[in-house]
């Protein structure tokens, strides 16, 4: 893409494979048939917004889910079921980035939280025996580590000021449109990627 000199890559739907509908099943399992209502790909209910910005710990988050829920189920149930939307990162994907970082300055930027990075971490981990996710990456930001989180503007202007990035030189990709549609008012290109495209298809 003509005058890009940096590229910022959401995490899942674009590295990592994920299905939200596991994960409303998973609970549905549990009894908790509202799941759908806290959350989904396009909204979250205060309760996972304080988890994705690190306003909550785990602990808190699971003793807040069972008070919210009307249930007694275990954290590692808990745990178990939200972490089920996660499932394989894309091989092809992983290989791809390692042959761009020559002609991009390459970030992450994505909406986690300390549960589920723990087990992605872990998942990268098994499948390729390096410990270091992050260094594909020139940095790597996550909402539970800024205290900011897409799709808010806040967070795309402190990667971009931080790295001395020029919005107009940056490219921003992500599966969710709210996150693209704010990357596109703040000036950045954008590139809404949709299963089954992936990025090696783009031609970067």
């Amino acid at each position: 893409m003509e005058g890009v000199k940096n590229i910022i890559f959401d995490l899942g739907g674009v590295l990592l494979n994920i299905d939200f509908s596991i994960t409303e099943k998973a609970f549905k399992e549990l009894g908790v048939t509202q799941f759908s209502n806290m959350f989904t790909q396009h909204h979250s209910n205060d309760l996972f917004v304080q988890l994705e910005t690190g306003e909550i710990s785990p602990e808190e988050f699971y003793e807040a889910f069972r008070k919210g829920t009307g249930t007694n189920l275990s954290d590692e149930s808990i745990k178990k079921a939200w972490n089920a939307l996660l499932l394989d990162f894309r091989v092809p994907t992983l290989s791809w980035l390692e042959t761009i970082r020559s002609k991009y300055r390459i970030f992450l930027f994505s909406n986690t939280n300390q549960i589920h990075h723990d087990a992605f971490i872990e998942s990268y981990q098994q499948l390729t025996g390096n410990v270091e996710f992050d260094t594909i990456f020139e940095k790597a930001y996550y909402s539970q580590n800024m205290g900011m989180r897409k799709p808010n503007p806040e967070p795309f202007f402190y990667i971009l000021k931080e790295n001395n990035l020029e919005a107009n030189e940056t490219l921003f990709i992500d599966d969710t449109i709210k996150n693209i549609e704010t990357a596109h008012a703040l000036g950045l290109k954008t590139i809404h990627l949709q299963w089954p495209q992936t990025l090696p298809e783009l031609g970067l």
